[in-house]
C-alpha cells in the first residue's frame, strides 16, 4: 500500500517514487512532549485529529534528512529550520533522593504469569525449535483489523498487508507470520505458499477455499481453514431477491422509471415486462443443497415453487426430509427446471459447469441465477444463450473477472442480465460473524495445537500423508464443494458468532487427529506492505 506524506499540502507518494528518489519517511515521535506539540503543530493536526499511521517525507527537513530534534518545515530552502534541543530536555529532568531510593517493581512476563497452567507441548514445536514469543498474524488483503483486534490483541501481533498479491506482502511478513487470514481478493498458489518461512495456519474470511492451494499448504505443513457456516441466510435471501426478479422483471421496470419512460397504458407495461410470469408452480432446480442451497430451497417453497435438486454427495432420504424432489443426473434437473440456481463451490472438477452444452440441455427460455464462483458458468456461451433467447434472463453476483464491469468482457452487450458485485454475502451481522469466526479459528490455532483444535480445517488430509484418515467421498466429475456441505457438516445450523475458545470440536469434517503442534502469544497492531517499513499503531488504537 503506497504511503502519503501527511504535511499540509504535500501530496508525495511512495508509489510515485522513482529510481533515483531517495525520499524516505518518518513517523511522527510520540516523545518528549514538547518534540509531539511543535510536530503537530506544523502538521496542523491535533491530538484528537492526528492518525496513527501518520508519515512525513524527508523532503521537510533540511538536507533530505530528520535529525535529533527537527521539526518539518514546508520548504527547507526557504522556511528557516526549526529544531527542539532535546539533549537539554532530557538533562533538565533530575529525579529526587526517593524516586533514586525507590526500588523498580520487575515486570512480570506472560510466561511467568501461565507457568503451570500452559499445557508442556505449548512451549515447544516438533524439532524441539520454540516459536516466537510474540507470534505474528497478517491480514493479507485488507486494512480494517477493528473486528479480529479485540479477539486476538492478548495473543499475538496483528499485522494488515492490504495486498493483491504476495509480491506486495512485506518481507517480514513472509519471514515471521505464523497466521494468515484473507479474503478472496488474492491468490495463494503453491509458489506463493512457500515465500512464507514460518507460517502454519491460514484462515479464508469466508466459505469457498479455491483461491488456495490446500494441497501444497498441507504439504508445506499449513492448515488452511474456513468459516462454513458463513453469510448463509445473506446469500439465500439475495438468491430468491434475484429469483424474484427475474420473474418479475421488478429490475427492468425500475429502469425505465429512471430513465424518464412513462409506460401508460397495459400495451406499454406488457411491453416493458416481456419475459414476466407467474411463480407458483415453476419449478426451480438447486445444483448442490448444502447449507445454502437448502436455505434457498425453504424459501422457495414458500412462493409455490416446486423444488428439484441434484446433489451426488448427500445420502438417500435427505429430500423426504425437506418435502422436495430429487435428481440423479444434472441433464434430468436441467430438462425439468424452469429456473436454475447454482450453491456448490469451484474446483477443477466443475468449471464451466454451464456452458454450450449443458444450456442446450436447458428448457428453452429457463432462468439462471449463480451466487456462488463465477467459473461455474461459461460467461461466452451463456452471452449467445440470452442473445439467442434460449435463456429468459440471468442474475449474477459471482463472475469469472472480478471486480466485474459492463463494458468489458463478453457480457457487455448481453440483453435481460442482472448483476450484483459479489455481494450476496454482506449484511453488518454476517460481516461481523465471519470476522470474529476467522479470529477464532486463529486464536485457538495459537492457544492449542494444530490441527487438533481447530474446527474447520479443510486440508486435514494432506498436512501428514501417512496419517490412515477415513476416506472422503471422490470428487464428482459435475460437482464439488458446497454440496457436501449437509453431508460432510450436518444439517443447517443457525448462525451464531465463534466464542474465541480453544476447545476442540469433533465432526466428520475433522476427521481424526494427525499432529499435535503448539504456538505462543503476543499483543499489537501493525501495517505491514512491500513499499513501506513496519508501523505498530498507538495504544489507543488497540484499545479501539
Amino acid at each position: 500500500m503506497p504511503t502519503t506524506c501527511g504535511f499540509p499540502n504535500c501530496k508525495f507518494r511512495s508509489r510515485y517514487k522513482g529510481a533515483d528518489d531517495p525520499r524516505h519517511f518518518y513517523r511522527v515521535p510520540k516523545r518528549p512532549s514538547i518534540l509531539r506539540e511543535r510536530w503537530l503543530e506544523a502538521i496542523g493536526r491535533t491530538e484528537d485529529t492526528i492518525v496513527g499511521q501518520t508519515r512525513i517525507c524527508s523532503c521537510h527537513f533540511t538536507g533530505g534528512e530528520k535529525k535529533e530534534g527537527d521539526v518539518p518545515v514546508p520548504d527547507p530552502e526557504v522556511d528557516p529550520p526549526i529544531s527542539v534541543d532535546i539533549s537539554a530536555l532530557n538533562n533538565s529532568h533530575s529525579r529526587s533522593p526517593m524516586e533514586k531510593k525507590k526500588p523498580k517493581r520487575p515486570r512480570m512476563s506472560v510466561d511467568r504469569i501461565v507457568e503451570g497452567i500452559r499445557h508442556p507441548a505449548q512451549t515447544a514445536v516438533a524439532g524441539g525449535n520454540p516459536l516466537p514469543a510474540r507470534p505474528l498474524v497478517a491480514l493479507l488483503d485488507g486494512r480494517d483489523c477493528s473486528v479480529e483486534m479485540p479477539i486476538l490483541k492478548d495473543v499475538a501481533t496483528v499485522a494488515f498487508c492490504d495486498a493483491q498479491s504476495t509480491h506486495e506482502i512485506h518481507d517480514k511478513v513472509l519471514n515471521e507470520a505464523v497466521g494468515a487470514m484473507m479474503y478472496h481478493a488474492i491468490t495463494l498458489t503453491r509458489e506463493d505458499l512457500e515465500k512464507f518461512k514460518a507460517l502454519r495456519i491460514i484462515v479464508r474470511i469466508g466459505v469457498g477455499y479455491d483461491n488456495i492451494d490446500i494441497k501444497a499448504a498441507g504439504e508445506l505443513g499449513v492448515a488452511v481453514c474456513n468459516v462454513p457456516g458463513f453469510a448463509v441466510e445473506e446469500v439465500a435471501d439475495s438468491t430468491i431477491s434475484l429469483i424474484l426478479n427475474l420473474y418479475r422483471r421488478t429490475h427492468w421496470y425500475a429502469e425505465m422509471v429512471k430513465q424518464g419512460k412513462k409506460l401508460t397504458g397495459c400495451e406499454q407495461i406488457a411491453e416493458g415486462g416481456t419475459g414476466a410470469t407467474r411463480i407458483r408452480g415453476e419449478a426451480l432446480g438447486i445444483i448442490g443443497l448444502g447449507r445454502i442451497g437448502t436455505a434457498v430451497a425453504q424459501r422457495a417453497k414458500v412462493f409455490g415453487f416446486n423444488i428439484l435438486f441434484y446433489d451426488p454427495y448427500l445420502p438417500d432420504g435427505v429430500e423426504k426430509s425437506l418435502g422436495i424432489t430429487r435428481v440423479y443426473t444434472l441433464q434430468d434437473l436441467l430438462f425439468q427446471s424452469d429456473c436454475v440456481t447454482l450453491h456448490c463451490t469451484l474446483n477443477e472438477h466443475n468449471h464451466h459447469l454451464i456452458n454450450e452444452f449443458t444450456i442446450k440441455q436447458m428448457r428453452q427460455g429457463a432462468f439462471l441465477v449463480n451466487t456462488a464462483r463465477g467459473g461455474l458458468i461459461d460467461e461466452n456461451a451463456l452471452a449467445k444463450a440470452l442473445e439467442e433467447g434460449r435463456i429468459r434472463a440471468a442474475a449474477l453476483d459471482v463472475h469469472e473477472t472480478e471486480p466485474f464491469s459492463y463494458s468489458s468482457g463478453p457480457l457487455k452487450n448481453a440483453p435481460n442480465l442482472l448483476c450484483t458485485p459479489h455481494s450476496a454475502w454482506f449484511s453488518e451481522q454476517s460481516n461481523n460473524e465471519v470476522r470474529e469466526s476467522a479470529a477464532g479459528e486463529i486464536r485457538r490455532a495459537i492457544t492449542g495445537r494444530i490441527p487438533h483444535s481447530l474446527r474447520n480445517c479443510v486440508n486435514k488430509e494432506y498436512l501428514m500423508p501417512g496419517t490412515n484418515w477415513p476416506e472422503a467421498p471422490p470428487p464428482h466429475p459435475e460437482l464439488n464443494g458446497s454440496a457436501v456441505a449437509a453431508y460432510r457438516y450436518g444439517p443447517p445450523q443457525a448462525t451464531h458468532v465463534v466464542v474465541p475458545q480453544p476447545a476442540p470440536q469433533t465432526s466428520a469434517e475433522n476427521h481424526t487427529i494427525v499432529s499435535q503442534v503448539p504456538l505462543l502469544s503476543a499483543s499489537a497492531v501493525v501495517n505491514m506492505n512491500s513499499e513501506t517499513a513496519m508501523s505498530i499503531t498507538t495504544s489507543k488504537a488497540e484499545g479501539d
